[in-house]
């Protein structure tokens, strides 16, 4: 269902089609790209989620809120913004939310849950906002107002569960990074997947993993599953031989990681299953230059495993 029909304004034909009774709940699939190389027809990782009365973003990739606009949702209404890790493709847009908001004077307080690091993120971006704060409109005289006024940060480690705007709010560490114990980074970052339970029906999305077992068992009987998806044959050979100039470091390193800290087609189907989730959406999609001709096989890979609903999901599409 695209984010038209999402928000009352499907066409005539849709309308006919629509079932009898739909969630009060909505969930927009603002970028459905994943991984930092900017894609033509796809934005990067960012998703709404619309219950009765509020409205929550689910990480924030560059161009979260022209999406918005484009589903229709304007950014004063947002009331939340959940982060599963500090990747930029998911960080992004932050920046333009937090200070298009401070722009447009927004009167509501805006919550930011996420990971370790996600309050020094914040107060970086809030830092990079007073110039142009104490600048304002260019006109003398003009009061000078705090960018941090109405921005509030909650840091979860995994494993916590929390009210928020009516619906319970679970979360659980990941295999997206898999740290030693005797390196730097251990203990000091996480990356998270969420459970959303609304009155009326359950949320499950991944973020970025690998297989987890932790993840597993967070979404038992979900009916909804929002998984992340790889397809690292066609991501290679999209990248050939320049694969090795990646800025994030030796081959070996980016390789390791493509390898071992995302998921299948085939594991989505096997997490699914598991589960016993009702439905699932597959976006953040890392899968080269594959089109619509790869979809079928995605599916059908799903499918060996899982028998339900499975969409491949486009920018702006509603569920």
């Amino acid at each position: 269902m695209a984010a038209g029909a999402v928000l009352g304004l499907q066409p005539v034909a849709a309308q006919e089609a629509a079932p009898a009774v739909t969630p009060a709940s909505q969930w927009i699939t603002l970028g459905t790209h994943g991984g930092p190389v900017p894609h033509p027809d796809r934005a990067e990782p960012a998703n709404l989620l619309l219950t009765s009365n509020e409205v929550y973003l689910v990480d924030v990739g560059d161009g979260a809120a022209n999406q918005m606009a484009r589903a229709g949702v304007p950014l004063a209404r947002l009331s939340g913004v959940f982060i599963s890790h500090l990747h930029f493709d998911h960080t992004g847009g932050l920046g333009a939310v937090l200070g298009l908001r401070f722009q447009t004077e927004a009167q509501n307080t805006l919550t930011i849950y996420g990971p370790p690091g996600t309050r020094q993120l914040v107060d970086g971006l809030i830092a990079s906002m007073r110039p142009g704060g104490e600048a304002g409109y260019g006109v003398p005289g003009e009061a000078v107002h705090d960018p941090a006024a109405g921005i509030a940060v909650v840091e979860w480690r995994g494993g916590e569960t929390a009210v928020v705007g009516g619906m319970t709010v679970r979360n659980v560490e990941n295999t997206h990074y898999s740290f030693t114990a005797d390196s730097p980074q251990y203990g000091r970052y996480a990356s998270l997947s969420f459970r959303f339970d609304l009155p009326d029906r359950s949320i499950l999305y991944t973020g970025d993993t690998a297989p987890s077992a932790a993840v597993d068992q967070l979404g038992q009987g979900a009916d909804l599953l929002v998984a992340e998806m790889i397809d690292l044959d066609g991501l290679l050979s999209a990248m050939g031989p320049t694969r090795g100039d990646s800025p994030g470091g030796p081959p070996s390193i980016l390789l390791e990681h493509l390898r071992t800290h995302h998921i299948t087609p085939a594991q989505i189907g096997e997490m699914a299953a598991f589960m016993e989730v009702g439905e699932v959406v597959v976006t953040h999609l890392v899968i080269g230059n594959a089109g619509r001709e790869a979809w079928r096989r995605y599916e059908a890979e799903i499918g060996e495993h899982y028998d339900g609903v499975v969409t491949i999901a486009q920018d702006l599409d509603g569920f």
